[in-house]
């Protein structure tokens, strides 16, 4: 893929702009006039929202702050709860979202929460709105906008994220709900090849949804995650994750996404989880900051990570280490299990918890504000929270 095709085309003005005798017209917001590759030219239209993409997206991805991800299915969530003994019924995951989006002080830390719809449209046990609650937390409430995975036909056992119909009506219906972001996450897996054909599906899938998205007001999350299952080391996900994300910012560009409006949400570059040789987290800084270089453009506000199945620690050391020398990005996290995980032990469920696994859920928020910084020591830790917790073949 040529590296050119991974760069947004500054805005070039041409000829019949120019008024003799006169400054420069500059285009208007609307329309931006590129470098004609045809006689008839080439017109990008940028969203109506473009300025408010821009602002959003550099909103959440605030120094010290990152993306709080609570938006697992109810069949997800489902999974959550019986873990702890409970079932699997709205009361209770009303509960738990309250517990978490209530924590006292939680917007120091946190800047953004993706939500499930059900949650987006749901109230606290007191009665309050959610989204009003994170609002008043100084957290920009997002949304989870796909339909989940599925089989993709003629691949390599591997699959495709749906949802693109009927994206539209919804992304809008969400924005006049309160949302002002959006979540599409697509999956590649490096053991079943991955195929020309799955990476160009979970690509094409994302640009379009980015393209929507923006249309209607919300900031997209692009989120192709690299799974961690297998057996394969470090240099392995890093050619990968190299193809994965050029195939990414072609089709981004072809449909004429707005780079400063998108937040991406990547897989660090790691070893397979069921590789013999481990990475240190200044390995996994070195080769996640290399690849980002080499196919992030500057212009994109916010690399937000998944955690994937690390341990809370774990995910935390290695968001440090990224973060020990500048970066053109702002370099941070979007971790559900690596956030909650101790969190929701702590709670079991009972009310009289509520209060002890908030603050839990504050401890692991702030150790991951002073990673983004890279001020993190880990000190002071507990064995719970250094527990891994990769799934293989988990299923969302």
């Amino acid at each position: 893929m040529a590296s050119a095709s991974l760069l947004k085309t500054s805005p070039i003005v041409d000829k019949s702009e120019w008024v003799k005798g006169q400054t420069l017209r500059q285009p208007s917001a609307s329309v931006v006039r590129c470098h004609p590759v045809a006689p008839s030219g080439l017109t990008v239209r940028a969203s109506s929202y473009a300025d408010e993409l821009v602002k959003t997206a550099k909103t959440i991805a605030s120094p010290g702050r990152g993306i709080l991800a609570m938006d697992e299915s109810n069949a997800t969530c489902g999974k959550r709860l019986a873990s702890i003994g409970l079932e699997n019924t709205e009361g209770n995951r009303q509960a738990y979202r309250t517990l978490l989006v209530s924590a006292p002080g939680l917007g120091q830390y946190i800047s953004g929460a993706i939500l499930f719809e059900e949650t987006l449209y749901q109230t606290t046990i007191d009665g309050k709105k959610m989204v009003d609650v994170l609002v008043e937390q100084n957290i920009v409430p997002g949304i989870k906008v796909d339909k989940g995975l599925v089989p993709l036909a003629g691949s390599n056992n591997e699959s495709w994220c749906q949802g693109l119909d009927g994206l539209a009506p919804r992304s809008a219906a969400y924005y006049q709900q309160g949302a002002r972001f959006a979540k599409w996450r697509t999956v590649v897996s490096i053991p079943n090849g991955p195929s020309e054909l799955a990476v160009k599906e979970a690509a094409w899938g994302l640009a379009r949804y980015a393209a929507i998205s923006q249309d209607n007001g919300l900031v997209p999350i692009v989120e192709p995650e690299i799974l961690l299952d297998g057996e394969h080391g470090i240099d392995r996900t890093f050619e990968v994750a190299k193809k994965v994300w050029a195939e990414v910012f072609f089709y981004l560009a072809q449909n004429n996404v707005l780079f400063e409006g998108i937040l991406l949400k990547p897989s660090m570059v790691t070893p397979g989880a069921e590789c013999k040789d481990k990475a240190t987290p200044q390995q996994v800084a070195e080769y996640t900051l290399s690849l980002l270089r080499q196919r992030i453009p500057p212009a994109v506000p916010g690399i937000m990570f998944l955690s994937g199945g690390q341990s809370e620690v774990e995910a935390t050391l290695n968001l440090n280490a990224m973060n020990q020398a500048p970066n053109p990005w702002h370099v941070s996290f979007s971790y559900a299990r690596a956030l909650q995980n101790t969190c929701l032990k702590t709670w079991g469920g009972r009310p009289e918890n509520v209060k002890a696994a908030q603050e839990t859920l504050l401890v692991r928020a702030k150790a991951n504000s002073l990673a983004q910084l890279g001020k993190y020591t880990g000190e002071g830790e507990s064995e719970e929270a250094k527990q891994g917790m990769f799934v293989k073949g988990y299923v969302y």
